[in-house]
């Protein structure tokens, strides 16, 4: 168990590893040749000219001014220096929203920890509960909970401090929610046009044995959307030329290093050997290689896309429909389109940047059937990683393993040794263990079916945190107190098997620091020395850049990455509100994290991220649940350590805080919940009346012309020719009636019944009758 000096050894050891990369990066950043990689988010807007092409030759790569050296921590407060509405126009609303999560962290933590040190600290510290018991404990236990004497009247400042405490969380969540939706709001009313305002997504359009799904949509949407039917997308099966695309893509890169690689010594041809990973094989020219390659891959890719287009096979059964109005899309995606909820499914179409293109060409039915597969392999992931857990907790409890065996003491002597092993060894498992956690978590999502990347980050966050709440909180909680208290639990009766798991859960709060100060402040000072895109920049901008396209294309800007920071934020609110009442003495290191984080990821938002998507801040109830879920996990541990520390009168009075908790949950989502599920028709009638004042001429069709069209079907690629084949290339298709191919409802087969399909010929037979008198 960690003492004091062990954890006083790992905060000099992560405070000095920050300060280390603090100074690493500060000399780094001002270098001209990693000026792309500091910066790259400028250049990526264009307001950033290389310092590479002027200059003398030395200035070019190295900053010889030794006065900018001096100024290493400036990027703190220019960071801080952007206000915030700048910085939404600047970097979208997305990041501005996901910095406030930082933001509410200091808010919510920062006057907790004051009252808790105050008053909680000192009502802990003045007892000598610990040193009369035979349970394993380190004087940083002294200040917690478990040393209150067992029956003690002092609970009920316990009993008092939990709802002072759950009260200011609930009143800085509102605020920030009402902020938030607010911020929302503005910013889809202010922002400019985008193809999503106009397009909704259907799914799952039902087989008809007459009619293509292009003349189903078309017929369908020109009957009952008749006066705001602008067009539809159609959504082909473009995953195997989108493979062949990439493969181009990259023999493109193999046959551009080699000849670079050729043109700096002429007098000798490259070559590389066609086995596995170039290991062994025949030996062949690598330029000749490459360019044979390409040129087969071009006309697969040729067959591939006449195939695409050509055959109704690779048309699937969904669409993205346009409308005139941003207020015809509002009530399209927000409504039920038939009598049958389960067909002509239709939802906002995402952002064409926010797309998941390969996902679209999944079968809507085979969707459940994805999820009941993920959810089976989700759980047997848990619960197996309760193995490596129980690993990271026993270098984390070696003294209470030495009570319990005494002859492994023999092992460990070196004070100093055991305090990096208990204060600093624990944090940096756990974070090695979770490494690949979240790639996993993401192809999990992949396969379940979503078709935008913003839904497939949410639906991974959500499980990451699930994950570090089973296996990370209470596996760490579970597994350390079974090592931690072993020779309790060899030498007590059963009925006293809980009293002592109740008292050592505080007490557990000890290795949860190391983990905060590895991953937390270490970590995080880590995220923005970018090592690694540096180093690949560099390797690529050596081998394989010949021009400035291609040393854009070697720039890796990243991004925020929701799918691992938010629940890796979560777990620290779920530390601070546990054990805030329990053992505060955690508090100080969760403050100084979000701070921390606070600083260097808006340096980083305004810098170097470059957003794949903007879902105007539509993770935000996610944020808000996970919160409240947190509050509502401390308050029933505090109630149910209470009870086995005999506080029978105190402890009933806690059962009241999590149902007020739960209905104030229920309140926000009722009152601010719809604001990032639907967009108001008031809000979107405005937004189209001010648009036609404005711009009474605008030709929304070409606007709307290739928004979503799969990204290897667009004019102007590099890797494909312009399509031909007019309507079949999924191009927006003006409405225009098309003359059904079913005569009459008895003609009908019994199985399109369900699909309307029968009112959908009569309607449209009386269109074309109308027109034609």
């Amino acid at each position: 168990m960690a003492t004091l000096n062990d954890i006083a050894v790992a905060a000099v050891i992560n405070i000095l590893t920050a300060f280390a990369f603090f100074v690493t990066f500060a000399v780094l950043r001002i270098q001209p040749c990693n000026d792309r990689v500091y910066f790259p988010k400028w250049y990526l807007k264009g307001l950033r000219n290389s310092p590479l092409r002027t200059g003398a030759f030395v200035n070019r790569f190295v900053n010889l001014d030794f006065r900018s050296y001096l100024r290493f921590l400036n990027w703190m407060p220019a960071a801080l220096r952007m206000p915030e509405p700048e910085l939404i126009d600047h970097a979208g609303l997305d990041s501005a929203v996901y910095l406030r999560i930082y933001w509410i962290g200091i808010k919510i933590f920062f006057p907790i920890a004051l009252l808790a040190f105050s008053i909680m600290v000192p009502v802990n510290w003045t007892n000598d509960t610990l040193e009369h018991s035979n349970l394993t404990y380190s004087d940083v236990d002294k200040l917690s909970i478990s040393n209150v004497p067992t029956g003690s009247p002092r609970f009920w400042t316990h009993l008092v401090m939990a709802y002072i405490f759950s009260f200011w969380t609930c009143y800085v969540l509102k605020k920030e929610y009402e902020v938030v939706a607010t911020m929302r709001l503005h910013f889809l009313a202010s922002e400019r046009r985008r193809p999503d305002q106009f397009t909704v997504i259907v799914r799952n359009v039902p087989p008809d044995p007459d009619e293509s799904v292009l003349e189903l949509v078309e017929h369908f949407f020109l009957v009952n959307h008749p006066d705001h039917f602008l067009g539809f997308q159609a959504v082909h099966n473009a995953n195997k030329l989108s493979k062949l695309v990439e493969k181009k893509k990259k023999m493109h890169n193999w046959l551009d290093y080699y000849q670079l690689k050729y043109s700096r010594d002429p007098s000798r041809r490259p070559t590389l050997k066609t086995g596995w990973l170039g290991l062994w094989g025949n030996t062949v020219d690598a330029i000749d290689f490459y360019t044979s390659n390409i040129e087969k891959l071009a006309k697969e890719i040729s067959a591939e896309r006449k195939a695409t287009t050509s055959d109704s096979k690779y048309v699937m059964p969904a669409a993205f429909v346009s409308f005139k109005t941003r207020w015809a899309a509002a009530v399209c995606a927000q409504t039920q389109q038939t009598r049958n909820p389960t067909v002509w499914l239709t939802e906002w179409a995402p952002e064409p940047r926010d797309v998941y293109w390969d996902n679209l060409a999944i079968p809507y039915v085979a969707l459940a059937v994805r999820k009941l597969i993920i959810g089976v392999a989700f759980f047997f992931l848990t619960f197996f990683f309760m193995i490596p857990i129980a690993l990271v907790q026993s270098l984390a409890n070696i003294e209470g393993i030495e009570k319990a065996v005494p002859f492994l003491k023999s092992v460990i002597e070196t004070h100093f040794i055991k305090s990096i092993i208990q204060g600093f060894l624990p944090g940096i498992a756990l974070k090695v263990f979770l490494i690949f956690l979240p790639s996993v978590l993401m192809l999990m999502s992949k396969f379940e079916g979503f078709i935008s990347r913003s839904a497939l980050e949410r639906r991974s966050a959500t499980r990451y945190y699930i994950f570090q709440f089973i296996n990370v909180f209470l596996g760490s909680i579970i597994t350390g107190t079974a090592f931690q208290q072993l020779n309790s639990f060899i030498h007590e009766s059963a009925d006293d098997i809980p009293k002592t798991i109740g008292t050592s859960i505080p007490m557990k709060a000890t290795f949860f620091i190391t983990y905060i100060m590895v991953d937390g402040w270490a970590g995080v000072a880590g995220e923005i020395l970018r090592l690694k895109p540096m180093i690949i920049y560099h390797l690529k901008n050596f081998f394989m850049v010949k021009t400035e396209k291609d040393r854009e294309e070697a720039m890796d800007p990243g991004s925020l990455g929701f799918n691992t920071g938010e629940p890796q934020i979560q777990l620290y609110f779920l530390l601070g509100l546990v054990y805030a009442v329990v053992t505060p003495i955690l508090l100080p290191f969760i403050i100084v994290f979000f701070c921390l984080a606070y600083v260097v990821f808006r340096h980083q938002i305004i810098n170097v991220y470059n957003q794949e998507y903007e879902s105007a801040a539509a993770f935000w109830p996610d944020v808000h649940s996970r919160i409240i879920f947190a509050l509502v996990v401390s308050q029933l541990l505090l109630m149910g350590l209470l009870s086995t520390k005999q506080a029978s009168q105190s402890t009933p009075l806690l059962i009241a805080l999590p149902v007020l908790t739960i209905w104030f949950h229920v309140y926000c989502k009722g009152r601010y919940g719809p604001a990032f599920v639907k967009f108001p028709l008031q809000e979107a009638m405005m937004k189209d009346t001010l648009e036609r004042t404005r711009e009474p001429n605008l030709n929304l069709k070409g606007y709307l012309r290739e928004a979503y069209i799969h990204p290897v079907f667009k004019d102007g690629d590099d890797e494909v020719d312009e399509m031909d084949g007019g309507s079949e290339d999924g191009r927006l298709q003006e409405p225009e009636l098309v003359p059904t191919k079913r005569h009459s409802r008895r003609q009908t087969p019994k199985s399109s019944i369900c699909s309307d399909a029968p009112l959908l010929n009569q309607a449209v037979s009386s269109l074309e009758t109308s027109n034609s008198l």
